[in-house]
């Protein structure tokens, strides 16, 4: 059996085990960069060399991020090959590559946050309130446009996030598509301050939308538009440029720093366990830990 034969019916078989955005990313990577390549290949003709030389010349054009994407792919789907007999080998295992270095993350300074927030509040616009929102619960730009009024009881202060939502561009144009959330532990309940229930309050009396966030006269927006859209107001306040994904590493950065155990926050960031909290977070604050251990030696010598 062909390779690109292979990987049609491998990615058949287990669609109903991924989240639609993967599979799309899974059949863009398949169709764009192995299929061309590597998709007249027999199977069992795949040798270790014929993987190693096509991983090579794709980092010579793509990030390390994009190559692992696809090496994850190459694996996978000769794994499976294995096991359901279409081949007695695999040899993916063999492929070496470069690993993309783990960056520092960004994020905004208090002084920048307060002017972000200090902008919003002047002018005053439904959508922008989302950064707010973002700024003060760590959700992920999905699942904040997945937000409907529905998923916040003002009642009792809790936000419930059930869902995630992925922009589809197909030959009917946008259409918003709302899946489930990137992970299990991504389900969770967060308590909101009452500070920022009042704000949602005052937005569900104005808003003409079932979504949390929309634009003019209710209008569904997209994640690609709302990011370009944090892009202006950064460029309009003079603010280094950085993605929406920020706002949630703000979020984090500033409970930190306020004390809030690692548990708690790994909890409402929606992480697998404290574990992994903690490696995204723990270089990222050098002068919250120069406070902690100036608290500590200050016990010690008092």
């Amino acid at each position: 059996m062909k390779y690109g034969l292979w990987i049609d019916r491998w990615l058949y078989y287990i669609k109903p085990t991924l989240k639609s955005g993967t599979t799309k990313q899974y059949r863009f990577y398949s169709e764009r960069l192995l299929k061309p390549v590597l998709g007249e290949y027999e199977i069992n003709d795949l040798s270790a060399t014929v993987l190693q030389n096509f991983v090579t010349t794709l980092t010579e054009c793509y990030s390390p991020t994009t190559i692992k994407g696809i090496v994850s792919i190459v694996k996978r789907s000769l794994e499976y090959a294995e096991e359901m007999e279409v081949t007695d080998k695999n040899l993916a295992e063999k492929i070496k590559y470069k690993c993309s270095r783990k960056t520092s993350i960004k994020c905004l300074t208090t002084k920048q946050q307060k002017k972000l927030e200090s902008y919003v509040y002047s002018v005053r616009t439904p959508k922008l309130f989302g950064f707010i929102i973002c700024l003060y619960t760590g959700i992920r730009v999905g699942e904040l446009l997945a937000l409907t009024w529905n998923d916040i009881d003002l009642k009792s202060g809790i936000l419930y996030i059930r869902k995630t939502c992925n922009d589809d561009y197909g030959v009917g144009g946008y259409k918003k598509e709302i899946d489930s959330p990137k992970t299990a532990s991504s389900k969770r309940e967060i308590p909101l301050s009452k500070q920022l229930v009042s704000v949602l309050k005052e937005q569900k009396k104005q808003s003409k939308s079932e979504y949390v966030i929309s634009g003019a006269n209710g209008k569904i927006i997209s994640k690609r538009s709302y990011q370009n859209t944090f892009g202006v107001v950064l460029k309009r306040l003079k603010i280094p440029h950085m993605g929406l994904h920020a706002l949630r590493h703000t979020f984090a950065t500033r409970a930190l720093e306020c004390g809030m155990d690692v548990k708690t926050l790994s909890e409402i960031l929606g992480h697998t366990n404290a574990a992994m909290t903690l490696n995204v977070y723990a270089h990222s604050l050098p002068q919250h830990k120069r406070n902690m251990m100036n608290k500590v030696c200050k016990k010690l010598f008092e």
